[in-house]
């Protein structure tokens, strides 16, 4: 999720960023692949490693399942943006069971607060060509956690972009070259002062045929508030909803004039 609450911190230096732990194909030289192959797959994997873990001490390995897939995700709690939340499960759990109906093989998709990267790991693996975008302090654990899982076993590798709500749109992604089948967004509404941006981030990046698929868990009255101003801003439906966890999966597309 786009953790608004940032933590202040500044990206480590190579050094000092914690070495990615030998698991799940990727080896600790930062290879991915057996041990034998490392020099067939390290090159390509240092061209996408633009960006480095935060050195963050509560780094845990978690393990979920999806699309056929284990999937290993890196977290910490000492990052909102580092943690799995529940409406990314509940959207994940969603793009498995509606993979064919959405068209998911080839769709361009872009993921607004990505945090860890579960979701765009899930969209990779059914076949989406993924962005995947948060705050700078994520951009390291999310890119490891996308290449841990998708290296060598998407048709698509995501990409991973710097996104701050409502700041340089335009500029970063201008409308002439970015366009997206679908926007995904889970547990981005929560308390924090930047819901206004985020709605205009989700205006602006949508463009005619765009879905907007958003899961949130509801906890506070200003998730309500959201709710109506995103109702006035898109056309909504309203997809599933688990009551027992309080989590709601919206489907928007923006009201054009």
């Amino acid at each position: 999720m786009d953790a608004c609450l940032c933590s202040g911190q500044q990206p480590q230096s190579v050094d000092e960023a914690p070495r990615p732990p030998d698991e799940e194909g990727l080896q600790t030289d930062g290879s991915s692949g057996p041990p034998g192959d490392s020099n067939k797959i390290e090159p390509s994997l240092q061209s996408l490693q633009k960006f480095v873990p935060m050195n963050y001490a509560s780094y845990t390995q978690e393990y979920y399942q999806f699309a056929g897939k284990r999937i290993v995700i890196q977290e910490s709690i000492e990052s909102y943006g580092a943690v799995v939340w529940p409406g990314a499960m509940a959207l994940c759990q969603y793009l498995e069971e509606h993979a064919e109906e959405l068209g998911l093989q080839g769709a361009k998709m872009l993921e607004i607060g990505a945090g860890p990267g579960l979701v765009s790991i899930v969209a990779s693996i059914l076949g989406a060509q993924v962005t995947a975008t948060d705050l700078p302090d994520v951009l390291g654990n999310l890119q490891y956690n996308l290449l841990r899982n998708t290296l060598n076993h998407t048709a698509h590798l995501p990409e991973v972009k710097e996104l701050v709500w409502g700041e340089g749109l335009e500029q970063n992604f201008p409308k002439s070259t970015c366009y997206y089948d679908y926007l995904l967004a889970s547990d981005v509404v929560y308390h924090h002062y930047f819901l206004d941006k985020l709605l205009a981030t989700m205006a602006y990046l949508c463009q005619p045929g765009t879905v907007l698929l958003w899961a949130n868990k509801f906890r506070f009255s200003t998730d309500y508030e959201f709710l109506d101003k995103f109702k006035q801003v898109f056309d909504t439906t309203l997809l599933a909803e688990f009551q027992e966890s309080s989590i709601k999966l919206f489907k928007g597309v923006l009201k054009w004039d």
